[in-house]
């Protein structure tokens, strides 16, 4: 088994580091994937929230961005940092509930082991920061647990608060914290007092530059996310593949071990029952959410990100928990190779992801949604742009209109015909500057643009151009020449949600 330091140790914090090193060397040298740049044309334009997400994203994006600047590595700095923050909150949380320093550490190792710390702060995305609030909720209520003072469910409120900037997902964390308050009757005091309640006043002003940009933007926002618990009917096939997904993303050793710790923590003395049921509460009701949602929707592997930090406290019990010889076994060989196995995974998705070798250049999920190949596309289609004196660059969907502004010169005017509702924080692009020669880029259809040629009176098409990893053709662009617009040249037809 891994043998983690007695308390004192240098050793953990020393992992933690050289692992956050690795990933900001990573970050500098991988493409942005769409949304990432989706999430940057945030930054540049903060608000109080946005129609995917509340605007934590951009706030870290922003941060970093001052510091290194418009790159990848720029984009992407604070989120690989955010690993720094994670780590001593579960770290803290883990000491204080447990009492064991050997469990403390191996629960910070087993969150870093992840790739859904190891990617999800290397790649930018909303769950980044509310992890990090996830932690601090954990230590915040173990906080209270410990002390007894009341002070600290302001605390609590500030984690939550947080966590609700960073996603809506927060809002089951108020179910959590009922379920454990309801469930240990050593802690239903707190229910007769005020403290819980100004925590949760403290949570709602923190979120409340969220509900006022909603209210202004008729609740968009809450209607497009609150709306995919709609049930429109019952199957299987996304709960076969959310299973599969979860192993892949708490990486296969560090999910053996996690479900084994949730087993012992729920039949056993492995600690305390405030704290058993503490872990339990703050996994369970977001886990069995998601587990109803997959019965009728697609349920993405990122969404679990708040129930890594009880997981990874359920992983280390199990590490340190007494086993009958044959589980015995099964611990110490996941406990010896859950970090360098999760270490090896995330080398092999960087190399693959980045170039392909792996699947000898073949296709694979990755290909799509990471813009390798986009700064040598960018490139050309500039100079396209040039060439022919375009005023204004039009981009088809969010996902290429994003890579667009981000690797095309700066400065120069980038619009998406469609989806307006995704641009609301933006300033509105110079009328003069769409009255010029237009460029549409977009991949090669079947149809050849024909919707296109119909809305303007001239239609030329430019160039084709390809994107590419190492032989691999990702996609094939049309750029097209567009001029004398029969009617408005962006459509800003309200959202579906409004619909």
């Amino acid at each position: 088994m891994m043998e983690y330091p007695r308390a004192g140790g240098q050793t953990p914090a020393l992992i933690v580091v050289g692992l956050v090193a690795a990933r900001l060397v990573a970050a500098a040298f991988t493409p942005l994937t769409y949304d990432e740049a989706y999430y940057w044309t945030w930054s540049q334009h903060l608000a109080g929230g946005y129609y995917d997400h509340p605007p934590m994203v951009a706030l870290v994006i922003r941060l970093g961005t001052l510091i290194a600047g418009d790159t990848e590595f720029g984009v992407r700095l604070v989120s690989v940092l955010l690993a720094l923050p994670i780590s001593w909150a579960i770290w803290r949380a883990t000491a204080i509930l447990f009492r064991d320093a050997r469990i403390a550490a191996s629960a910070t190792l087993l969150v870093n082991a992840t790739l859904m710390v190891a990617v999800g702060t290397l790649i930018v995305t909303p769950d980044a920061p509310l992890i990090v609030a996830s932690g601090f909720v954990l230590f915040a209520l173990a906080k209270v647990l410990d002390t007894g003072r009341g002070v600290w469910w302001l605390g609590v409120g500030v984690a939550v608060g947080l966590a609700l900037l960073s996603k809506y997902t927060a809002l089951w964390f108020g179910v959590s914290i009922l379920v454990w308050l309801t469930a240990v009757p050593q802690q239903r005091a707190w229910l007769r007092s005020p403290w819980p309640y100004l925590g949760a006043v403290v949570a709602f002003a923190l979120f409340a530059p969220v509900i006022i940009w909603n209210a202004q933007h008729h609740w968009v926002s809450f209607i497009k996310q609150l709306g995919r618990a709609r049930v429109d009917s019952l199957t299987l096939r996304f709960f076969g593949e959310m299973i599969p997904a979860q192993i892949g993303f708490a990486t296969p050793l560090v999910f053996m071990l996690g479900v084994m710790g949730l087993i012992a923590i729920a039949r056993d003395d492995a600690a305390t029952r405030p704290t058993r049921v503490l872990v339990n509460a703050l996994f369970w009701p977001i886990a069995l959410y998601f587990a109803w949602h997959s019965l009728h929707s697609r349920v993405e592997a990122n969404w679990f990100g708040p129930i890594y930090p009880p997981f990874a406290v359920a992983a280390a019990v199990a590490m340190h928990r007494q086993w009958e010889p044959r589980w015995q076994r099964v611990v110490h060989f996941c406990g010896r190779w859950a970090l360098p196995g999760g270490v090896v995974l995330w080398l092999a998705l960087l190399v693959q992801a980045d170039t392909g070798w792996l699947s000898g250049y073949r296709r694979d999920p990755t290909v799509k949604t990471i813009g390798v190949g986009w700064q040598e596309l960018a490139a050309e289609i500039d100079a396209v742009r040039r060439a022919n004196g375009i005023s204004c660059v039009l981009g088809p969907d969010y996902g290429t209109t994003a890579w667009l502004k981000f690797y095309l010169p700066h400065g120069i005017c980038v619009e998406s015909r469609i989806q307006r509702i995704r641009w609301v924080n933006m300033p509105e692009p110079d009328p003069a500057l769409l009255k010029g020669p237009l460029m549409f880029v977009d991949e090669v259809r079947a149809d050849g643009q024909a919707a296109l040629q119909q809305q303007f009176a001239h239609f030329e098409k430019l160039a084709v151009l390809p994107r590419k990893r190492g032989p691999l053709v990702i996609e094939t662009y049309e750029l097209d020449l567009l001029q004398g617009a029969k009617g408005e040249v962006l459509d800003r037809s309200s959202p579906p949600e409004l619909q």
